[in-house]
């Protein structure tokens, strides 16, 4: 191949109401309701295009082991919290493949992640106007059009460039996701391909080789880690496990999973959390790790029941579990194994430990939008963090010039807080941007989603004139 083909722009496409940048789970639930807008009665049809680089849809596919869980109902899908007649329900995913009595006798409210992922894929296989193998390589403003330019490059299976493009639309949508999170003194080693040290999210492609270390450590107590570690806990023999598991959180916690604590992944909440100060918005976020880092119940009882099982004919099984335990350093020994200097955030203990496999469950990070949005830096408002600011409806705050719109899905947790990467409130927000877009309420969405009131109301008490012989209230009298 001696290069890439440009695509004419001598004759513009016409533009397109809304493109999506990524197709996740999340623009691809707002692809399905827009979709969906065709067939409502009274309903104002959009023009979409929504591009992802990927060759095909995939979500995590790295951490779908078998039986792992959703940790959220199946009614949280791509469309039903906001259209349950949709053609792109989990269930009618079901029905199509024939499976909707099975399911309906395995009496199961949260579905394993093979299986999300299985229905998403029959979206991506079957919706129209999206584009995969796509790279979107620049986004401008064109003033003189009213109209966002987009630049991308087709790729072909190998992930080379094929040709270039161009096309135009009066509004985007930011799905472009997470990346994994790699802590600062394990990069090189991440990098080094004669120790196995992998982001967790690439785990089952290097499942094999991992189980084949004699000494395993995963870092990181959330419920990727915990899933993981109980995996590997179960694939090594008794007696001769070899693996240690450390978490700089002050203990193997349980996520927050009563009714009212689930409240804060309400549209209720949601509101009420915009409309903080920006200040008290940054201290929230850290402090409700446990709302959504934490570890699923049932998860931590698999591990004890797994680990008390080993102690059947005595002795302990070969693990070490430690929580609040930072990584200060980390380097190779003898180039086949890493040693990882360690630190009790308690006890101000410091120790290491050799290890011949590492899998970091550390987490994932908001990709950041700098180079993408480059061209349109100088319209971007931003806050006192240099975030962009981005309002209740889920719209990047431009320079007024800009008659555009540029809405974020889930890049938006620092003013719509921990709800933004869950998945549902996919739905709800995809529904909330298709209102905002057509300027009408083609999906009618709750008033109140949330027993529990999360501030207080500030009542304007009207002053009343007092009649004579009347007598005041007590305060007053006092």
């Amino acid at each position: 191949m001696t290069g890439p083909t440009t695509a004419s722009t001598a004759q513009p496409d016409a533009p397109h109401d809304l493109v999506g940048i990524g197709i996740g789970p999340f623009n691809l639930s707002l692809a399905a309701l827009a979709h969906g807008l065709r067939h409502r009665e009274g309903a104002t049809g959009l023009t979409t295009a929504f591009y992802d680089q990927r060759r095909d849809f995939r979500w995590h596919p790295g951490l779908l082991i078998d039986g792992a869980t959703l940790q959220v109902p199946f009614l949280a899908d791509l469309v039903t919290l906001a259209d349950p007649a949709s053609p792109w329900s989990f269930l009618r995913y079901l029905r199509h493949k024939e499976r909707l009595f099975p399911f309906y006798f395995a009496e199961r409210f949260h579905i394993t992640r093979a299986e999300y992922d299985a229905y998403c894929r029959w979206v991506a296989d079957n919706l129209p106007g999206l584009h995969f193998g796509h790279q979107i390589d620049a986004v401008r403003w064109n003033p003189e059009r009213d109209l966002f330019e987009v630049d991308f490059t087709q790729l072909d299976a190998d992930g080379e460039a094929e040709a270039l493009g161009r096309t135009h639309t009066r509004n985007l949508v930011l799905g472009v996701g997470t990346a994994p999170h790699v802590p600062d003194p394990l990069k090189p080693l991440a990098d080094a391909p004669t120790v196995p040290v992998i982001h967790s999210g690439d785990y089952l492609d290097h499942r094999d080789r991992i189980l084949g270390a004699e000494h395993i450590t995963v870092v990181g107590a959330g419920q990727s880690g915990a899933e993981i570690f109980l995996d590997l806990l179960r694939a090594r023999p008794a007696g001769r496990e070899r693996l240690t598991w450390i978490a700089r959180t002050e203990a193997f916690a349980p996520m927050e999973y009563s009714k009212l604590g689930l409240e804060h992944f309400t549209p209720d909440y949601t509101r009420y959390f915009h409309a903080l100060p920006e200040p008290v918005r940054d201290r929230l976020v850290p402090a409700q790790w446990q709302l959504h880092k934490g570890i699923d119940p049932g998860t931590i009882a698999a591990i004890h029941d797994e680990l008390y099982r080993r102690t059947l004919h005595g002795g302990w099984p070969d693990t070490v579990l430690t929580p609040g335990v930072t990584v200060r350093t980390a380097g190779r020994v003898a180039t086949t194994k890493v040693e990882l200097h360690l630190e009790h955030t308690q006890q101000g203990a410091r120790s290491r430990i050799t290890t011949d496999a590492v899998v970091l469950a550390t987490g994932y990070q908001e990709r950041p939008l700098t180079r993408l949005l480059a061209g349109l830096d100088p319209y971007v408002r931003k806050d006192a963090a240099g975030r962009p600011r981005i309002d209740a409806q889920h719209r990047m705050v431009l320079d007024p010039a800009v008659t555009g719109t540029v809405f974020v899905q889930n890049g938006e947790r620092h003013t719509h807080g921990i709800g933004a990467p869950d998945l549902g409130l996919a739905a709800w927000r995809s529904a909330r941007i298709l209102n905002t877009l057509t300027g009408t309420d083609p999906y009618p969405l709750p008033e109140r989603t949330a027993f529990t009131t999360f501030g207080l109301e500030t009542a304007k008490e009207q002053p009343r004139p007092h009649t004579a012989g009347e007598l005041l209230p007590l305060v007053e009298q006092v």
